[in-house]
């Protein structure tokens, strides 16, 4: 399936708790979906306590054709209440695919409930990353907690889980695996289907059952 198919709106609105990996899957929908032909554009609008920022690959999603929006570079490593006037054209557009990376919880979810009304008008879906490997949301009733926290700041409803379940680079197909039942579980409770399990690339033929969606390893801690 291509990632046209898997993910057909227009609007991708990706969050979830912090550390669940949701830049890394923002970051690699945009290359997918550009490297398919689609007009795409990533906003990075993880403003509050963000530990990894998908604008930190800014030169990557350009030369593959994706439009970077962010704060200034001036402000790059700055984490600062502000958004990109240029979010309104990506909002407008209606022959670019959007790709909105958003803050870690409810707090950082909080910058879309000022464009609710436009993107209520848009077609779009709200994902919300699932880790299992995460302590602060490694249980469903946690995991619906946050899911349902989110909505409620936002405005938006969810209508899509991605299970993002890793341990970084100590990640295997059995910890993949894991995540796929605790995001079925979250799936039961909140009654929000489940759109994708992400895995890399090496690992696509052990977990075929699962038709995953290819991932590449593109955000690096600050120390690498």
């Amino acid at each position: 399936m291509t990632a046209l198919e898997r993910f057909p709106h227009r609007l991708t609105v990706v969050t979830g708790h912090y550390g669940t990996g949701k830049t890394e899957f923002s970051v690699n929908l945009a290359l997918a979906l550009a490297g398919e032909g689609a007009r795409t554009a990533l906003a990075d609008l993880d403003i509050v306590n963000p530990y990894f920022r998908s604008r930190e690959q800014r030169e990557l999603l350009e030369a593959a054709g994706v439009r970077v929006v962010a704060t200034s570079r001036a402000l790059a490593d700055a984490d600062v209440p502000a958004l990109p006037a240029e979010l309104h054209a990506v909002l407008e557009d209606r022959t670019v695919r959007g790709v909105l990376d958003i803050g870690g919880d409810p707090s950082g979810a909080r910058v879309l409930a000022r464009y609710r009304p436009r993107i209520l008008r848009e077609d779009y879906q709200l994902l919300y990353v699932v880790n299992a490997a995460r302590p602060e949301v490694r249980t469903a009733e946690r995991s619906a907690e946050y899911l349902r926290a989110i909505e409620a700041v936002t405005g938006l409803r969810c209508t899509g889980l991605v299970n993002n379940t890793h341990l970084c680079g100590e990640t295997g197909p059995e910890d993949i695996r894991e995540g796929a039942l605790l995001t079925e579980e979250v799936s039961r409770m909140t009654g929000v289907p489940i759109v994708c399990h992400a895995a890399e690339a090496r690992f696509q033929e052990r977990l075929r059952d699962l038709d995953p969606f290819p991932m590449e390893i593109r955000m690096k801690k600050p120390w690498e």
